[in-house]
């Protein structure tokens, strides 16, 4: 807690709470008698972030529980205002604040967008766990193809890259390992995301900030996280700001045709 000496008393206190390390920074400036609050976003992606006051004698131009969207590589970015009712009397604020990744308020994608297998050309793979599997995609719209460990992987939309972790070596069927999943994640030009995990140790092959093509090697598959076995997790969703997810069912350009939702139990052939 902080105390601040001006027209009136202001007692401050700031706890942020996150699900990762993310490169945002949140601080304060005062300018006469007005705190104004404003953040940093180093992050090629949007953040989202949901802020809850404590005021006595004040009020701030941003309600509680209401989400704010920072646009990515964005300084000094506006979050709120907070005013004393009364300068002559004493005032003490806290506030809280929760954020996540992407524009958690985001409703609309690209809905008719054709993906491209995540596989080399001419191979044919098998979904063996497909949407809402019984392993560990319940109630989630993702494919596992069943690559071994080296296999390149390909990105399936052009995007850039948000994240990336090959440092792990460990991989176990349980929840408690997927804190060990090696992954490179991609942003879409609509927003969503595409989560490529599972991949080897020193297995990703691009960078964070790196713009990806259609198509462009990214890295090679591998058993590390939550895995059963060697094998590629592919999923595309919105992310929320309480960390669930919105996940999306993707359409894939297959042997078969164009627009083709992938089914477990069956196997798909990449000809370009």
């Amino acid at each position: 807690m902080k105390k601040i000496s001006s027209l009136f008393l202001l007692f401050f206190s700031l706890l942020i709470f996150s699900q990762k390390k993310w490169d945002l920074r949140f601080y304060n400036e005062l300018v006469g008698t007005e705190y104004l609050i404003y953040a940093d976003n180093s992050e090629v992606m949007p953040m989202s972030a949901k802020f809850n006051f404590k005021l006595t004698n004040l009020k701030t131009s941003l309600s509680n529980d209401e989400i704010i969207v920072i646009p990515g590589n964005t300084k000094r970015f506006f979050v709120a205002k907070i005013t004393p009712v009364n300068p002559r009397e004493g005032n003490q604020f806290s506030y809280t604040n929760t954020y996540n990744f992407g524009n958690v308020v985001q409703k609309d994608f690209e809905e008719d967008y054709i993906y491209s297998l995540p596989f080399t050309k001419g191979k044919t793979h098998l979904i063996f766990q497909g949407y809402n599997g019984k392993f560990s995609h319940q109630k989630d719209a993702a494919l596992d193809f069943d690559l071994k460990i080296g296999d390149p992987v390909y990105a399936a939309r052009e995007g850039t890259v948000v994240l990336t972790e090959d440092s792990n070596l460990q991989g176990c069927p349980k929840i408690s390992c997927a804190k060990f999943n090696n992954k490179v994640l991609i942003m879409h030009n609509d927003g969503t995301f595409a989560d490529y995990a599972h991949l080897k140790y020193k297995g990703v092959a691009v960078k964070k900030g790196d713009e990806i093509k259609k198509g462009q090697l990214i890295g090679y598959s591998g058993n590390t996280g939550f895995s059963s076995g060697p094998h590629l997790h592919f999923s595309v969703f919105i992310n929320r700001i309480d960390g669930s997810r919105t996940f999306i069912k993707t359409k894939f350009k297959t042997s078969q045709g164009d627009g083709i939702l992938l089914e477990e139990g069956k196997s798909y052939t990449k000809n370009d």
